[in-house]
């Protein structure tokens, strides 16, 4: 429970430990109280070491204990007590125990305190009670009093999470913010909005009510808006979609209205709903029980309060999603939400701007060329580059070096793209060859065929949850995808399977993926892009945006016939092009038993060594066995040593290879 941090909640707290300790020594005082006769006999025979008189109460300590008796027998006192501060010692029942005490030949000491326990005598009877109102004053005055201010019923639940950020509370700005320009401009045409309304209204025109930035996830949405916070002089209302929606029912609708109730009384100022998607899809999407749609009544919520905006109320909502195509119409339509603003991923110049904003706050080695690393990285989005400068700067801390190497960057790359190397997994040299065979047929398949992605290197060495790779880098920026490439791209998938059949005579679980990529691409050829001759120009792919009422129950407007001949076009598009991979591999069989034979002594080789064993010649470079012994040959060697034998010959690397099967 969390108290309030007023005085009363202190209060509430002393009191709490006050009655405890009360609590515990009365239980304490019930089990050692003594009767009056065992207190004369101790008394008698010397045994009381001292005795406290105490109001109601006489203690004693009994010699060679080392506890004290808090009340040595159970009868009260107090009615022998006289008005003076020692009198009352010379009641009759007190008199009797001061007058064995004197006769005894080893009198205890006797301490009068008068009057020190009457105020906690006083005091116990009412904690019990103070603490019965105290938490009825918390749980339910205070709960209704914050319920007048907007929370209703349910006090705290249904005020709003936002978080409050301001210029003075962020160091993100405009300057922080890099590859997505235009994004940017319209952003800070916002900005301007709000600091300069009357500029707009001069010939008429008001300031936009919403804004919708739309992208791809790690493309920079968030970052924008806290850029905004940076830049503008006004509040800023930052809240997720999931903070509306809660166990009990009306918490989200009434979150809103105290968001947009606060965001009116501090206008200017900006509402930023990240992941509006969780509240704002597309209502009557699904089966309903029929009774009350929490979810539904939040957007209910959010689509009146924007309604409600007045012209002068100068208050924006800025909203960021990556699923657009789920929202509900009536959020997305002009006068709600007026601009929707397209965070796309960044091109080679945007990657560079990002990597050099990232890059201010690490240190950089004289080969560092963050443009290279940027025509490297097509497809990544500025959350994947902000991770590679991080990676970067992991990888040269714990390898001892002064400042960021090329070398770093590249292994950052391939971390952030396909996954850290395990070059310590212990494989055995079965699955070793059959995974050389395997990325060696999808290196040549990727060679030969020109409208594949550029070979950029093959590994065997384990990486993420794969045992091998094969890596290729896009020339450029893919913004659409052709169906040469779509074509050659499921072959490059099966090139793996097909090498290890020929080569190894089995298959196994290792093209899971390649399965997995190879059929997705079919199905998007065949149903969504309408590169099928047979189904034509027809869109046969799921529609999120159409509900399932509007469907049917099957969840499909085309019949079953038309479902039997989807399945058979992806099924004739993908035997089609096994076969023709197949054809390659056979015609090229010596390319791929050098390019296997390469990665198990290299374990990884790059695209300009793949060029050359296309082309017949030979890897000369030495291997990391080479080096070693190199190495180890160069050292002066101890008196009285000799070499050890260990039965390897050096250069094999990965050992003989069997004969292809």
């Amino acid at each position: 429970m969390k108290f309030s941090r007023g005085l009363f909640g202190w209060f509430l707290v002393i009191a709490l430990c006050v009655s405890v300790y009360l609590l515990l020594k009365m239980s304490n005082t019930t089990s050692s109280m003594l009767p009056i006769s065992e207190v004369e006999r101790l008394i008698r025979q010397g045994d009381v070491e001292k005795i406290w008189l105490e109001g109601d109460q006489v203690r004693g300590k009994i010699r060679g204990e080392a506890r004290s008796y808090p009340q040595f027998f159970p009868q009260k006192i107090k009615d022998f007590r006289s008005e003076t501060p020692t009198g009352w010692l010379q009641g009759p029942g007190t008199g009797r125990l001061l007058d064995l005490n004197n006769q005894s030949e080893h009198p205890a000491e006797v301490v009068a305190e008068y009057g020190q326990n009457v105020f906690i005598s006083l005091f116990l009877p009412f904690i019990p009670w103070l603490l019965v109102f105290g938490f009825i004053y918390f749980f339910l005055f205070r709960q209704l009093r914050n319920s007048a201010n907007g929370g209703g019923m349910l006090g705290n639940f249904g005020r709003s999470r936002h978080r409050i950020t301001s210029k003075e509370h962020t160091n993100i700005t405009f300057d922080d913010v890099a590859g997505i320009q235009e994004a940017k401009d319209e952003v800070m045409e916002i900005v301007e909005f709000l600091k300069n309304p009357k500029k707009f209204q001069r010939l008429g025109g008001r300031i936009p009510r919403g804004v919708l930035l739309v992208g791809e996830p790690g493309t920079g949405k968030t970052l924008l808006a806290k850029a905004i916070a940076g830049e503008a002089d006004v509040p800023f209302f930052s809240i997720s979609g999931s903070d509306f929606v809660e166990m009990f029912v009306g918490v989200g609708a009434s979150r809103v209205r105290d968001l947009f109730k606060q965001a009116k009384d501090n206008a200017p100022c900006i509402i930023f709903l990240d992941e509006i998607d969780a509240v704002g899809r597309r209502r009557g999407s699904g089966f309903s029980s029929g009774g009350h749609d929490e979810r539904e009544q939040t957007l209910n919520a959010i689509l009146v309060e924007m309604d409600g905006f007045e012209t002068n109320d100068q208050i924006i909502v800025c909203a960021a999603t990556n699923r657009v195509d789920v929202l509900d119409p009536a959020l997305t339509r002009p006068g709600r939400f007026d601009r929707q603003i397209h965070v796309p991923l960044p091109d080679v110049k945007g990657r560079f701007e990002i990597l050099k904003v990232h890059s201010r706050k690490v240190k950089l080695g004289p080969n560092v060329d963050l443009l290279r690393l940027a025509k490297a990285t097509p497809g990544f989005s500025g959350a994947d580059l902000a991770a590679i400068i991080n990676e970067s700067a992991l990888h040269a801390t714990l390898a001892n070096k002064e400042y960021i190497e090329q070398d770093d960057m590249e292994e950052s790359r391939d971390k952030v793209r396909w996954g850290r190397a395990r070059k310590s997994h212990v494989i055995d040299e079965k699955d070793k060859i059959a995974t050389a065979y395997h990325e060696a047929g999808h290196a040549v398949v990727q060679f030969i065929e020109k409208d594949a992605d550029p070979l950029h290197k093959v590994t065997i060495i384990p990486r993420g949850q794969s045992l091998g790779s094969t890596m290729g880098l896009p020339e450029k920026d893919r913004t659409n995808y052709s169906k040469r490439w779509c074509v050659a791209f499921m072959k490059v998938c099966f090139g793996g399977r097909i090498a290890e059949e020929m080569f190894c005579g089995d298959v196994n679980s290792g093209a899971y993926g390649d399965i997995r990529q190879a059929s997705g691409i079919a199905r998007k050829m065949i149903r969504d892009w309408g590169m099928s001759d047979h189904l034509g120009f027809v869109f046969y792919g799921e529609d999120e945006s159409r509900s399932s009422f509007e469907l049917g129950l099957g969840g499909k407007d085309y019949s079953e016939d038309t479902n039997r001949l989807i399945d058979g076009e992806i099924k004739a598009l993908i035997d089609r092009l096994y076969a023709e991979t197949k054809a390659i591999l056979e015609a090229n069989r010596d390319k791929v038993e050098a390019v296997a034979r390469a990665l198990l002594k290299y374990e990884t080789i790059d695209g300009p060594d793949v060029d050359r064993l296309m082309r017949g010649e030979n890897l000369t470079r030495p291997t990391v066995g080479d080096l070693l012994e190199r190495e180890q040959k160069q050292r002066p060697m101890p008196p009285q040593a000799a070499p050890i034998d260990t039965g390897v010959q050096p250069g094999l690397g990965g050992g003989a290879l069997p004969a292809p099967g």
